[in-house]
């Protein structure tokens, strides 16, 4: 047996490795391999930047034509130019009757349906007549009493003359007698003005329409006891044909209004429903109040309207454009083709080398879409209607094949004139009217036409089918492009 050893030393095996220094090392791993992982990143996405602002973009669909800026382009042209005035009105109809009961009585029947067009002295209700029948008896009655009472003191009148004349009586007899007579005179008048009081009130029980109108909701049903000063009466007659619409302007267009009412000029009036969209009647400026709103500033003006088809409801909100004046024969331009910043304002100009030109102009009153031109473009000058945010002087641009060469005649509308006509013969549609006055349009290509690259269109099934056939892949990247 070998001795034991004792030494601690030798006792056990070698201990491990502390576990502070493995937990160590796996820490710096896992921050080396973040640390590559985030350069790897930034590389990545200097690399991506560097190719960008390096190779330049290519051109797709209509801008592969050598970096020529493709526009759309109107000729200026002459047209008329309306003056309007709008505002907010509401509709006031001419005859507002709430009918109301004048005598007190019984609710006996009522003769018309709610919402029923009545005429004046049409029958609407009948209030109980036998009250004020027979006290119409009682003052026939009281007249016939009276009559004979003033017919035997005229006799005795008649009498105490003769008798006075011979002095047989007083004469105080003969003077008393006549005042007698006068006092039943005055008792018959009365009875006389009684009997035509319970004639009216006879004819109060026979209530009719006091005007033309429409009725409404009926407020009382038969069988009520109805009773004279009452606030909420039998039922309102509103007069609908013809009506009237009241409407407020600025006092500042009070000079203009009143050189127009002055001179014998004849305003038409338009109104439109709330959404200023649908135009609901025409009619024509009537009359104006006498005073300035001091609190508004505004002055109050009423226009009548037929209302045959009874499109304007009593307290509708309509808006109303009237027009004041029409510049005859005057230079326009699209709306659209108007920019403002540090020259003012001004168009892009189309020279002959198809490059664009800042061109100031000055504005005049605008209608719809189109402005007055008081100086600064000719008829026949060509400018920028669409694309002209990515212009600057002196770029060049593609015109589109279908610019119209000269004034076309179907631009005499309702706004604009002749230079509407240029506008929508150059679009395709129209710009608008006096019953849409600031609605936008967007025109999309007609069913058998496609899109080019420089703007123009194939029209035609043959065209389009020769095309297809000739180069059928192009044709198809040619539309994607352009949907791009």
């Amino acid at each position: 047996m070998e001795p034991e050893n004792t030494s601690g030393a030798d006792s056990w095996p070698n201990p491990e490795p502390p576990a502070g220094g493995t937990r160590t090392l796996r820490r710096t791993l896992r921050w080396v391999v973040i640390g590559v992982v985030a350069l790897l990143i930034v590389a990545g996405i200097v690399y991506q930047i560097h190719t960008f602002v390096s190779q330049p973009q290519q051109r797709r669909g209509r801008f592969t034509d050598g970096g020529n800026q493709p526009v759309d382009v109107a000729r200026i042209q002459r047209g008329d130019i309306r003056l309007t005035l709008r505002a907010l009105g509401a509709v006031t109809p001419l005859t507002t009757v709430t009918v109301n009961t004048q005598i007190s009585g019984l609710l006996m029947s009522v003769g018309f349906k709610e919402g029923q067009l009545v005429r004046k002295g049409q029958f609407l209700a009948q209030i109980d007549p036998r009250p004020y029948e027979a006290a119409l008896e009682q003052d026939v009655a009281q007249l016939a009493r009276d009559d004979a009472t003033l017919k035997q003191a005229q006799m005795d009148l008649a009498r105490y003359k003769t008798l006075a004349d011979q002095v047989s009586i007083p004469r105080q007899t003969y003077e008393d007698q006549v005042w007698i007579v006068k006092q039943d005179q005055g008792a018959v008048d009365m009875d006389k003005a009684q009997i035509k009081a319970q004639q009216l009130n006879l004819e109060y029980c026979h209530i009719i329409a006091p005007s033309d109108g429409r009725l409404g909701l009926r407020l009382v049903d038969p069988g009520n006891y109805v009773q004279i000063g009452s606030s909420t009466g039998l039922v309102v007659l509103t007069r609908l044909k013809p009506t009237t619409v009241e409407y407020a302007v600025p006092e500042d267009n009070l000079p203009q209004i009143m050189a127009r009412v002055h001179s014998g000029a004849k305003l038409p009036v338009t109104a439109f429903d709330r959404a200023n969209v649908t135009q609901l009647a025409t009619g024509e400026f009537a009359s104006i109040d006498t005073q300035v709103n001091t609190t508004t500033g505004t002055v109050m003006l009423r226009a009548n309207f037929d209302n045959q088809d009874e499109s304007l409801y009593p307290s509708q909100f309509v808006n109303i454009v009237m027009l004041l004046d029409t510049l005859k024969d005057t230079v326009t331009v699209p709306v659209s083709a108007v920019q403002r910043g540090a020259p003012g304002t001004y168009v892009y100009l189309v020279n002959e080398d198809s490059t664009v030109s800042v061109h100031a102009i000055k504005l005049g009153p605008q209608d719809g879409d189109f402005y007055a031109v008081e100086s600064g473009l000719s008829p026949g000058d060509r400018v920028v209607t669409g694309g002209a945010d990515r212009l600057r002087d002196g770029t060049k641009v593609t015109l589109p094949s279908n610019t119209p060469t000269e004034a076309t005649d179907g631009g005499k509308g309702q706004r604009g004139g002749k230079g509407q006509g240029a506008w929508k013969g150059m679009h395709g549609g129209d710009s608008g009217s006096a019953d849409q006055p600031n609605r936008q349009h967007h025109h999309r290509p007609q069913q058998g036409t496609s899109p080019q690259p420089d703007g123009s269109q194939q029209q035609g099934a043959s065209s389009q089918q020769g095309a297809s056939q000739a180069q059928p892949a192009p044709q198809r990247q040619t539309q994607q492009d352009s949907s791009q």
